[in-house]
């Protein structure tokens, strides 16, 4: 039996949990487990036409205990006696309303199936307007720009909107609330027991990249600003402090309740949280010059740059920039697409339309045999599509698109936008419609880094982590070929969860840094996609046909928000 030290990494993602088990010393997983939010599945709470997506806490929470209990137990039986440290990320901006204990509204009873009581999930755009207005008073109020570190333009996917959306449509969860909580800080104050407010370490990768927190502002936003846009944030504010933290550190040490539950030490280190991209950028590899770009349902794009004396510079139309939001001792730059994987999903719900309307209605066909056929064709289509799209030449289609089906996050965020499709004709099929969403994908990742470039930060190469990446080598040629740079997969199942785990080994002091951490546990690299030379220069030209058509749909789109 081994005597090595091992952690654990704890990823909450948009639709599961995952934990993972993981040897300290070598990085090696010992034993995983992905569990699904059986509520958020049926697609409770939720209002997909309203752009309405809340989590019920307790999914949450069920999940987490058999992912967790699933995981420890595949590691082995003497795995729980040497795990040190425990770290967890989540999506975000994820807030959730709280009472005085911290606790989410929607675990009280009388919230209990209130969607305004519940985690505001990262996709949520119920608040657009407010976001808008945030925006527009940071630059007209005369004081501070408070969205100067988030790229100048505040996003209804961010922490200050939701709130303020939640307040002013629910004067009953309004009135109850005592304090609003990030989703990856409220799991490290549940897995400690943390029930006093001024014990809880509030993330400063949450907190900079989405609440406007900054050592500049001395903390968050000042009253006054908050109080124009809700007479019940400043109050609020008050319950958050005015410190943040890394996730490096100690939240503190695994309650008795959880130290019972799942069979581990009461002296486990449970880590500081933070979002997911910013712990999976390090589980990914990501290092100085490298674009680390997480590849799911949406991106989130991470940079990091500088050092400890080196002047902080400003990048607007970003989604933040925070001192050791990413790696402690470096600025965390963060950028993303709303919509990237989704793009894809989008167009096969498309294509299944007769497999869910005409096919359970035919007569002559078992129910059995219609469920079996539309499984195997859903299963079947973007592989198909992908071996359709990738046999055209790339100059073959006329077709151009805009991957804004869910607004765009960056550069300059703007929820209102939409997607676009143009250079149709009799002749477009499928899969040509299939290649110019991914070349719209790949044009809005390059978007991102012709952003970070024009105002002097470096890219020299690319990672990508997350479902895309590993799923369709066609998507990341086409991504190769549009940034023209090479761009490594990174190799291992969790490489999010792996992150968490290296901050939870830092946080448990096997490591004295991050850096160090993650040299001993990296998981290395699964494959490397280069450019073509000629692919490249061919997409040189259809970029800017890309931005043409985006000005020309944003313009349009502008004029009739003015017209109404």
């Amino acid at each position: 039996m081994s005597s090595a030290p091992c952690v654990v990494g704890i990823d909450f993602g948009t639709d599961s949990v995952r934990s993972i088990v993981v040897d300290a010393t070598t990085g090696r997983a010992l034993g995983t487990s992905v569990k699904y939010y059986p509520r958020w599945a049926k697609g409770s709470y939720c209002d997909p036409v309203a752009n309405r997506f809340r989590q019920h806490p307790l999914d949450y929470l069920e999940s987490m205990e058999a992912s967790l209990l699933e995981a420890l137990a595949e590691a082995g039986a003497d795995v729980p006696s040497r795990v040190r440290g425990i770290a967890v990320d989540t999506t975000g901006s994820t807030p959730v309303l709280a009472d005085r204990a911290g606790r989410p509204l929607a675990l009280t009873p009388r919230f209990a199936e209130n969607p305004n009581a519940m985690f505001v999930l990262w996709k949520d755009h119920t608040a657009i307007a407010e976001a808008e207005r945030l925006t527009e008073l940071a630059r007209t109020w005369g004081g501070v720009d408070y969205t100067k570190y988030v790229g100048g333009i505040y996003s209804s996917e961010w922490f200050w909107a939701k709130t303020m959306h939640l307040l002013a449509t629910d004067s009953a969860v309004a009135e109850a609330a005592v304090t609003v909580v990030e989703h990856c800080d409220w799991i490290p104050a549940v897995l400690t027991g943390t029930t006093d407010l001024t014990r809880f370490k509030r993330s400063r990768c949450a907190a900079g990249h989405k609440a406007l927190w900054h050592a500049e502002f001395g903390g968050y936003p000042s009253d006054a600003f908050l109080a124009q846009l809700h007479p019940r944030l400043p109050a609020l504010k008050q319950t958050f402090g005015t410190e943040t933290f890394t996730s490096d550190k100690p939240f503190g040490t695994l309650s008795a309740e959880w130290a019972r539950k799942l069979g581990l030490s009461p002296d486990t280190v449970v880590a500081v949280g933070a979002f997911d991209a910013h712990l999976g950028a390090v589980g990914g590899g990501i290092g100085q010059h490298r674009l680390l770009k997480v590849m799911g349902t949406s991106t989130c794009d991470i940079v990091v740059s500088g050092t400890k004396n080196e002047p902080e510079t400003l990048i607007a139309g970003i989604c933040g920039q925070v001192d050791g939001s990413v790696i402690p001792g470096l600025i965390g730059y963060e950028a993303g697409q709303s919509a990237f994987g989704d793009v894809y999903a989008w167009f096969k719900s498309l294509l299944s339309w007769p497999l869910n309307a005409i096919l359970p209605t035919l007569s002559g066909i078992s129910d059995e045999t219609k469920s079996d056929v539309a499984a195997r064709i859903a299963e079947k289509l973007i592989p198909a599509l992908d071996e359709g799209a990738q046999a055209l030449k790339s100059d073959e289609t006329a077709v151009l698109a805009l991957d804004w089906l869910n607004g765009r996050r960056t550069p300059n965020a703007n929820q209102r936008l939409t997607g676009a499709l143009t250079g149709l004709s009799l002749g477009t099929d499928a899969p040509r419609i299939y290649r110019s969403l991914v070349e719209a994908t790949a044009f809005g990742s390059r978007a991102i880094v012709e952003c970070f470039r024009a105002q002097g930060t470096r890219i020299d190469s690319a990672i990508a982590i997350g479902g895309v990446a590993k799923k369709s080598r066609f998507v990341m040629q086409t991504l190769a070929d549009v940034l023209n740079l090479e761009v490594t997969v990174a190799a291992g199942d969790q490489p999010v969860a792996l992150g968490a785990a290296m901050f939870a080994a830092t946080a448990a002091g096997i490591y004295p840094d991050v850096e160090q951490a993650q040299r001993a546990m990296s998981s290395g690299t699964e494959s490397v996609y280069r450019p073509d030379r000629e692919r490249a220069k061919h997409y040189d030209r259809l970029y800017d046909e890309y931005s043409a058509l985006g000005s020309f749909v944003e313009g349009r789109l502008g004029r009739e928000k003015v017209a109404t």
